[in-house]
């Protein structure tokens, strides 16, 4: 599979992830699986108490790794709940940390025979990641990761502002430029 038949199955969008009519959606967790504020809240919020439910049950997810819900009254089928790390200033594998939660997640998608994912921006939020720098990483490991599964239709970066739109753009476009 190639850079640019990857690059087709990624898309951009600035909007509501909670409303994304995919199969799975990626909800930036905490470790604790406790439900939170940001797209954690909201995931928990839209879907109802069943995704609280399951969680309890799961209990804990160490950062980097990846867990899988159903979704409750979502449009979605799955939520998988990703632990980003809390940027440090890059002295803690914050990079590696924040790659690992995509491609966790993917390969659970993967697992789960979701076609279709949604993603957040993944600790960019008041776990204080550099959106620039996460941007980056998410990009290119995503187009990694779909270049080795064919099976996996389409991979959407919901994001929540004009900004964080036009950031991931331009992280894009560099990267889609590299050799």
């Amino acid at each position: 599979m190639s850079k640019r038949s990857a690059v087709k199955r990624l898309v951009l969008v600035q909007g509501d992830i909670t409303k994304e009519k995919v199969d799975a959606i990626a909800n930036a967790a905490n470790s604790g699986l406790r439900g939170g504020g940001g797209v954690d809240g909201a995931i928990h919020r839209a879907g109802g108490p069943s995704i609280m439910e399951e969680c309890r049950k799961i209990g804990h997810c160490p950062t980097g790794k990846a867990v899988i819900t159903s979704a409750g009254k979502l449009p979605a089928k799955y939520v998988i709940h990703t632990v980003g790390p809390i940027w440090s200033g890059g002295k803690k594998d914050e990079d590696g940390l924040l790659a690992s939660c995509y491609r966790e997640s993917l390969k659970i998608a993967s697992e789960k025979g979701a076609k279709t994912i949604a993603f957040p921006s993944i600790s960019t939020g008041v776990y204080g990641f550099p959106i620039d720098r996460a941007a980056r990483i998410a990009l290119k490991t995503i187009l990694e990761v779909l270049e080795k599964h064919p099976d996996i239709q389409e991979v959407r970066m919901v994001l929540f502002s004009e900004a964080d739109l036009a950031t991931y753009r331009r992280a894009l476009e560099e990267i889609i430029a590299l050799p």
